[in-house]
């Protein structure tokens, strides 16, 4: 569904993404991993067209971003992190908006508009200005402006920042849901737990450069299973192990605080490059 071949973006000297090969198949929640400035934006501005690659390919269903352009925008529906909604239009004019852009025929629009309003449970509000919703109904609202016209794959950057963990959780839901009906997603997240219950598979960024590529289980055994926290002296001291038997070894030989847990993909992160995911 969605196919990078050595896919690159320079500023000047700077290497914002470089060479990138990643294949995400149909169906999938995929998410891209990593800190700041590690290139996940740059990539998702690149496969929705919004940034010209330096080098590479990509392909979506078999559209090149380069080439294919009108193709491509019809294949995919793109969430930004920022709000970007008309806040002085209501809700359902958003959407008629968007869909005269996409050039959907009147009778479909106005079809496609009550489906889409009932999907992220905003009909009651459908006739309210933007500017008076809260930040959980704007992302709903922006999620329905980009499935508007059927797109087979859905482009989430940061899909629920800021947002507050009940909010969190009915967007996690609603991606379940589109997923869970064929929909392919792409999204970019800072918050571990996200990409953790989420994910089919996760890709995880620094520098440019994808480290690491597998489910959530996979890279907590690639780095290890167990965690042993120890909490003497100024820092906490983090070590990872395959089993619980051998963290109960090490744990046993410490002095102070011991904490022994699962280990999650902040701890993948951060074994693999010495830093914090939101560093």
């Amino acid at each position: 569904m969605i196919e990078l071949r050595q896919l690159t973006k320079h500023y000047g000297n700077i290497i914002a993404v470089a060479g990138l090969d990643l294949h995400i198949e149909k169906g999938e929640i995929f998410a891209l991993l990593g800190p700041n400035g590690a290139g996940k934006t740059t990539t998702i501005r690149m496969l929705t067209m919004l940034t010209k690659p330096t080098g590479g390919t990509a392909l979506i269903n078999g559209y090149d971003v380069m080439r294919d352009l009108d193709k491509v925008k019809k294949e995919i529906g793109v969430v930004p992190q920022h709000m970007n909604l008309d806040q002085e239009l209501t809700a359902r004019e958003n959407l008629e908006l968007h869909g005269r852009l996409h050039r959907i025929p009147a009778s479909r629009r106005q079809e496609r508009i009550e489906e889409l309003l009932d999907y992220v449970e905003l009909r009651e509000r459908a006739g309210d200005l933007v500017s008076k919703f809260s930040g959980g109904m704007k992302r709903r609202l922006m999620i329905a402006r980009a499935l508007m016209h059927n797109p087979k794959v859905l482009f989430l950057d940061e899909p629920t920042v800021g947002l507050d963990p009940q909010t969190r959780r009915k967007i996690w839901d609603l991606i379940r849901r589109m997923n869970s009906e064929g929909m392919t997603v792409l999204l970019t997240t800072h918050y571990i737990e996200e990409a953790e219950v989420l994910c089919h598979r996760v890709g995880i960024m620094d520098k440019g450069r994808l480290i690491a590529l597998g489910t959530p289980r996979e890279l907590k055994q690639k780095v290890g299973e167990v965690v042993v926290e120890s909490f003497g002296g100024k820092d906490t001291g983090y070590k990872l192990f395959p089993s619980r038997d051998r963290a109960l070894a090490y744990a046993g030989q410490l002095d102070g605080n011991v904490l022994i847990r699962e280990s999650n993909l902040e701890d993948v992160f951060v074994e693999l490059t010495g830093r914090k995911v939101g560093d």
